[in-house]
């Protein structure tokens, strides 16, 4: 396999190679469980099983060399970044990362894994570009879980939104050109994680909780005079005293039902959808408490039309010339990330890793977007409408895997060859 090759280069050893082929060829298999005895026995030139579970647990390998020569063949490079976090619920305690946190693949509080991810959305297809694996502070602080799990001594405690930060460093550093970051309120509610997008000057859309409070429009703010006995005045004022925050939530329900407008909306090839909108410009007052004005930017309300209403709201960094269509097609390039949660976990066993080590967690992950990768390429070159199928996609590379064991193994050839002259009478 072509698309491979360039990953192969980064193995030193000719079993490692060897190993890489057969995991990617395991994860387009018609195994329901992506697990490295499942995906062994469906695969044309198995290894053992030893040196196939070695490859991912032990070998030492780094996962980012991959994650770097991913960033250096994506064939597209340009698009709006998606951020997330997503869960893997696990039964026991071992697995590395495991806590009782909240766990978005069952929408509650449960024993799972959470990992931070971005993914490169061109408005056809989505490139994952990194995952992070969330470490809670109780893994990160006792010695016998981290050596037992092999956590690296330079992996420390990082928030989620730091992790996210991260990886959009890494984007920008591979020369991918991000037109826009989008994310839920997991980060959007992060004042930090919003200074750090207008500091790289990054237009966004971010979800925000309800809470979150605000000054319509930009608040006239100056130092007053100094006194005449005592030290200079230097921290900034409101000019007019009663000039208050308020929260996004109070804002939208005391705006006149005449400035909603119904927007309508299609993600990808799916139907269209409807909502009721309204965009305000406001400056975050988070940063006010410490007498900064954070940067004015769009407060998108989006109210469904179901016969309960529920509102959601978004922080839009985007020029106050904007039109609100075009605010709304930005907040809601998000939903490219749950198609592709789908097809990475039910399809590609994104979730199905039953190790229990650091090292072999980004093993798994690194491989697993190495194969959706080559997965796009082939929906890109071939110009599939609609997509190509995860079914279609198994048949192309057992098809270039069965033509690399042929070219490598010819005698197979030559035996098919000979049982095809014998009749057979049953």
């Amino acid at each position: 396999m072509r698309w491979l090759e360039p990953f192969q280069r980064c193995f030193g050893h000719r079993a490692q190679r060897l190993a890489l082929r057969t995991y990617v060829h395991g994860v387009f298999s018609d195994s329901e469980r992506k697990s490295m005895q499942a995906m062994l026995a469906r695969v044309t030139q198995p290894v053992s099983y030893q040196a196939f579970q070695h490859f991912i647990t032990h070998a030492p390998w780094e996962a980012d060399r991959i994650w770097r020569r991913l960033w250096e063949v994506l064939p597209e490079r340009r698009g709006v970044l998606i951020i997330d976090s997503t869960s893997f619920p696990k039964q026991g305690p071992h697995s590395v990362g495991v806590a009782r946190q909240y766990c978005g693949a069952l929408g509650k509080i449960a024993n799972c894994q959470v990992a931070v991810t971005a993914a490169l959305w061109t408005g056809a297809r989505a490139w994952l570009l990194g995952a992070l694996l969330y470490l809670p502070q109780s893994w990160i602080e006792d010695a016998v879980r981290r050596t037992v799990a092999r956590i690296p001594a330079s992996v420390s405690f990082q928030e989620k939104w730091r992790q996210a930060l991260t990886l959009i460093r890494r984007a920008r550093a591979a020369g991918l050109q991000l037109t826009a970051v989008v994310a839920d309120a997991e980060f959007g509610d992060i004042t930090a994680f919003r200074r750090l997008l207008h500091h790289w000057r990054l237009p966004y859309a971010l979800g925000i909780s309800h809470h979150l409070t605000v000054f319509r429009g930009t608040p006239a703010v100056h130092i007053p005079p100094d006194p005449r006995t005592g030290r200079p005045r230097s921290q900034l004022v409101l000019v007019d005293p009663k000039t208050a925050a308020i929260t996004v939530r109070a804002l939208a329900l005391g705006l006149p039902a005449r400035a909603w407008r119904r927007v309508t909306w299609r993600n990808g090839i799916n139907r269209p959808w409807a909502a009721r909108f309204v965009a305000v410009r406001v400056t975050p007052a988070n940063e006010w408490r410490h007498r900064r004005l954070a940067p004015e930017v769009w407060l998108l309300c989006e109210q469904d039309l179901g016969l309960t209403p529920r509102i959601k709201y978004f922080f839009v960094n985007l020029p106050a010339t904007a039109s609100l269509k075009q605010l709304v097609r930005l907040a809601h390039q998000r939903w490219a990330i749950e198609q592709q949660y789908q097809e990475l976990k039910t399809e590609l066993g994104l979730d199905h890793f039953e190790g229990r080590s650091f090292p072999g967690w980004e093993h798994h992950v690194v491989l697993i977007a190495v194969a959706y990768a080559f997965l796009q390429r082939e929906r890109m070159r071939h110009d599939v409408d609609p997509a190509l199928t995860l079914p279609a996609a198994r048949a192309i590379v057992t098809e270039i895997f069965t033509a690399l064991l042929f070219a490598q193994k010819p005698y197979y050839l030559k035996r098919i060859q000979e049982l095809q002259k014998i009749q057979l009478r049953i």
